[in-house]
């Protein structure tokens, strides 16, 4: 039995849970989101409550449904305040800024790269600092996550993009004789 999907999610006053058919919107103060789930799990949606429970005893909807309370829950959290994460650029002549709805980054390459900044997302650059928010908890991470895959830190200098939390770990350099 999943210990999360057994619980009953609170919903808070502010926000509105709808359902029709297989998809499940939320509606707050930040924005909406809507997200189809499966048909193996039963989501019942009260006034002030969501309950999830499971229509066959199989391995597939058990890992379902915990899946889906963590998901539901994300839903309702990013409607009242979105998610943010931060990244750090670090390097000499590494740069990043917003133009319009793409980031242009100078990552010492011999061409700037050009990522466009998907709906949904704000963008900040403050220097050497980007800033990543948005009310949709996996689109805001796999984006940070995408970004940072473009340089990523390694481990002599400590050059690349990393997380505003992330600890890299140093490595010594070529001992001479």
């Amino acid at each position: 039995m999943s210990r999360i999907g057994k619980q009953e999610i609170q919903i808070p006053a502010g926000v509105k849970v709808t359902q029709s058919g297989n998809v499940l919107t939320v509606t707050g103060p930040k924005g909406t989101l809507s997200k189809t789930f499966r048909d193996d799990i039963t989501i019942t949606v009260g006034p002030s409550v969501i309950n999830l429970n499971i229509k066959r005893n199989d391995k597939f909807s058990k890992s379902l449904w915990g899946t889906y309370a963590a998901h539901i829950k994300n839903m309702i959290t990013g409607v009242q305040t979105p998610y943010q994460k931060k990244l750090i650029l670090e390097g000499i002549g590494f740069k990043s800024e917003v133009k319009g709805k793409d980031f242009h980054f100078a990552l010492g390459f011999s061409h700037p790269v050009i990522v466009p900044i998907p709906e949904g997302i704000i963008a900040t650059a403050d220097k050497n600092n980007i800033t990543i928010s948005g009310i949709d908890k996996e689109l805001v991470g796999s984006y940070t996550a995408a970004i940072r895959a473009l340089k990523k830190p390694e481990p002599y200098k400590g050059k690349g993009m990393r997380y505003d939390s992330e600890v890299i770990r140093r490595k010594q350099g070529k001992k001479t004789v």
